[in-house]
């Protein structure tokens, strides 16, 4: 059986859970939104068995890790993840992203390029869509009324308008989210990060659902157009963890791209 060291590392203040394994070349794996080691074990351990040796934590706010401090955005978590590399002494990593992850990853392409090694994004969010109109309008209108209420000192009734909102118009995701990090998943959707994307300077992998509902096709294809060096597998019938759906195809695939220069 694998040996796999399930520790925990005080990194920043935060208490951070992770899992490691394996020898050889390095991977550090970053899981979606909601999600934690749990979600890209399985790829890890298959990557393991190929001869690589894998770090996967649950990102701060996630899983067993500390919440952090303060309301953090995508840029807070990006060098979050360079000051794991350094309390690790990892000097280069290649990177897997998922969905949240993904976003670090296109992040950490551009601003951290010298750390990354080659990066591969799986159905990786990163695409701010323009709202329909009526959307737009009902947006505008509430918060032109929950700001109203809020100036007149009417907190309570304020705070009613924007739960009952919420649980109407609000996001599954958001729903489902407490806290602090309530207010860190609305910085972080809000971040369109198109521009990073042609940043991105490592050699770039995206994999791709084809029926994924939450990042759809076209963002991959999108990125696969940004993204200078980059190519995109689709995954036929999958969704948005086409990646476990096809597990053994995007271990080799993955074990592939990393081991050939061309």
């Amino acid at each position: 059986m694998m040996h796999v060291e399930r520790t925990n590392s005080l990194i920043n203040g935060l208490n951070i859970a992770e899992s490691v394994a394996g020898g050889g070349d390095t991977i550090v794996m970053l899981h979606g939104w909601g999600a934690n080691v749990d979600l890209v074990w399985p790829l890890g351990e298959r990557l393991v068995r190929l001869g690589y040796r894998v770090y996967a934590m649950d990102l701060p706010g996630f899983g067993e890790s500390d919440a952090p401090g303060d309301p953090w955005g995508v840029f807070d978590y990006a060098k979050f993840v360079i000051t794991y590399l350094d309390a690790h002494q990892l000097d280069r990593v290649h990177l897997f992203g998922h969905s949240f992850g993904g976003r670090l990853g296109l992040i950490l392409g551009a601003e951290y390029s010298n750390r990354i090694n080659k990066l591969v994004l799986a159905d990786a969010a990163g695409i701010v869509e323009k709202a329909p109109l009526a959307k737009r309008v009902r947006l505008g209108a509430y918060k032109s009324v929950r700001d109203g209420l809020y100036k007149v000192g009417a907190k309570n009734l304020a705070d009613h308008l924007r739960q009952a909102y919420n649980a109407r118009y609000g996001s599954a995701d958001l729903q489902q989210t407490s806290g602090i990090m309530r207010q860190v998943f609305i910085n972080v959707v809000n971040q369109d990060l198109r521009d990073y994307a042609q940043r991105v300077r490592p050699s770039t992998l995206l994999i791709w659902g084809d029926k994924d509902e939450e990042t759809p096709l076209w963002y991959g294809q999108t990125f696969e157009k940004l993204i200078p060096d980059a190519g995109l597998v689709i995954h036929k019938g999958a969704g948005h963890y086409s990646y476990l759906e096809y597990l053994p195809e995007t271990a080799r695939v993955m074990d592939y791209f990393f081991k050939n220069d061309e």
